[in-house]
């Protein structure tokens, strides 16, 4: 059963626990062995070959965060002592520990000198794994020919500027794989999906659900960015310059780029399944 289908006190405050969890779930099942097919959505449950292409990319997730994770505790650790300036993500980080010294010129302390050491001797191993995930990525885009289908949808991605193998792994691997009816299935999927309000004589669009997957969505939004600076000449990029206008401000610029990621989305998912090329975007340029 699709968790979102599922009908909830929707009150601000209300008691949560596995026993009632496991009721509502009776209840909704009960409800549609009676005959009463609306009261609940079913989805298929992921094929085993989808969530194990999933699993690095979502590794790679991990290690990036606790690699800005530990790059914060050495910043801190420096910043009660009064340094800036330490880069931890250089190939020196060692030479530059050493060289370091506080406000009034002494080194710092023995202790937190140890603490950064063991700290940067976790940073450099999370450092490799990242490196041999980021290669069994790209050694994608190095193959005489792509082994599936998915393979061949990274590779068409990759072929556009603006879009790189981290992004087009994502799109792919966590929502081009999946077969969608149409675009606003597509977009729900996503949470980029408008949510009207019309009630008696009252009608407004409430803006995007957001109850979708939000590693695609907060790519979207990046990559909506991205393409309006490397894809300045793209219909969609022309489109975006009309609704904002020469003097949009900062909110309206919010605004419109949630719209149109959403349609960047539907253009690079009919281009994956069905050939058609985003009107007026660039290729890159091959290396001689």
């Amino acid at each position: 059963m699709q968790p979102s289908s599922l009908p909830v006190d929707r009150r601000a405050r209300r008691a949560k626990t596995d026993k009632i969890d496991v009721e509502m779930l009776l209840r909704t099942l009960m409800a549609w062995l009676r005959g009463e097919p609306g009261c609940v959505r079913w989805f298929r449950s992921r094929a085993r070959a989808m969530r194990e292409a999933r699993r690095a990319y979502r590794e790679r997730e991990d290690l990036t965060r606790e690699r800005r994770s530990i790059v914060n505790k050495v910043d801190g650790i420096l910043a009660t002592l009064g340094v800036k300036g330490y880069k931890a993500l250089r190939r020196d980080r060692r030479e530059q520990l050493n060289g370091v010294r506080q406000p009034d010129g002494d080194p710092i302390p023995q202790k937190a000198k140890a603490r950064i050491e063991r700290l940067l001797d976790r940073l450099e191993l999370v450092l490799k794994l990242i490196d041999q995930v980021e290669s069994a990525r790209d050694a994608v885009l190095k193959k005489d020919a792509p082994a599936d289908e998915a393979e061949g949808m990274i590779r068409s991605l990759t072929a556009l500027r603006s879009i790189g193998p981290d992004i087009a792994t994502l799109l792919v691997r966590e929502a081009f794989v999946r077969q969608f009816r149409n675009r606003r299935a597509l977009a729900g999927y996503v949470g980029l999906g408008g949510t009207p309000f019309s009630s008696g004589g009252s009608e407004r669009e409430q803006g995007i659900g957001k109850d979708g997957n939000r590693r695609v969505r907060a790519t979207m939004i990046e990559l909506a960015w991205t393409w309006l600076r490397w894809q300045p000449d793209s219909v969609l990029s022309a489109w975006f310059r009309a609704r904002v206008g020469a003097k949009g401000g900062g909110r309206i610029r919010k605004i419109m780029i949630v719209a149109l990621a959403r349609k960047l989305l539907v253009a690079l998912w009919r281009y994956v399944k069905d050939g058609v090329i985003p009107a007026g975007a660039n290729w890159k340029v091959a290396a001689v």
